[in-house]
């Protein structure tokens, strides 16, 4: 795959999910986002939604607001994302560390690679969880990849195989122009197309504008509208 095959898949997936909503889409509060980019670990975004909204209810979806949050309050405000103990340590190392750069703002200033640096060092934040917080909260051109994006990109027949994260944004990076906004919507599209129709099981083919060139589908067959399994 090339950059003008990488770009018609792009425009491929805008034209089927441009009309979707996206909870970063086109740009969040980049205090929530990153909340909401950690909470989101191993959970639905349903379940962080309704943490999300407990947190908002009890005023705390601010830096300084939770920052005054004794870690017992925090747990029981995120309980509904799920593994809360773990997500309200985070979340309180995530504080640490915007803390000892002079702020939340302070920290979000810094540059790309200097930020992810500060994230990555930061206990509880991947590689994912970091550039999720650089794009979409920072607003600097970082490249979120997931399940998702392997998932796409394999049934279509391209990407590294079974290499990890950094194997396939490198990959995707080659292909694609240095721009944050077209990071930041490529990213949400490939979410909304996995959603919606290109499914872990039963995905829905028959409604997919890939669906002449995808080489699952080839490999698979039809039945029924969907694909089993």
């Amino acid at each position: 795959m090339d950059e003008q095959a990488m770009a018609a898949v792009y425009a491929t997936l805008d034209r089927m999910h441009a009309w979707r909503g996206w909870h970063w889409w086109p740009d969040g509060d980049p205090f929530e986002v990153c909340v909401g980019a950690i909470l989101v670990q191993n959970t639905s975004w349903m379940n962080v939604e309704r943490a999300l909204t407990r947190l908002r209810e009890a005023g705390a979806l601010d830096f300084r607001a939770m920052a005054r949050l004794v870690l017992a309050e925090l747990e029981e405000l995120v309980r509904p994302s799920g593994q809360y103990r773990q997500k309200a340590k985070k979340l309180r190392a995530f504080i640490d560390t915007a803390e000892r750069e002079g702020g939340f703002e302070r920290l979000l200033a810094l540059e790309m690679g200097v930020l992810r640096q500060r994230l990555l060092d930061t206990w509880g934040i991947g590689p994912e969880t970091a550039d999720c917080i650089v794009c979409y909260a920072s607003g600097q051109p970082a490249l979120v990849v997931d399940t998702y994006t392997a998932r796409l990109f394999t049934r279509l027949g391209h990407g590294p195989g079974g290499a990890g994260y950094e194997a396939w944004q490198r990959w995707m990076l080659d292909r694609l122009p240095t721009d944050r906004e077209t990071y930041a919507r490529l990213h949400a599209l490939i979410v909304l197309h996995c959603k919606h129709l290109c499914r872990k099981r039963a995905p829905r083919c028959t409604e997919c504008g890939f669906r002449e060139t995808c080489a699952f589908r080839r490999a698979n067959g039809l039945k029924g509208g969907s694909i089993d399994g």
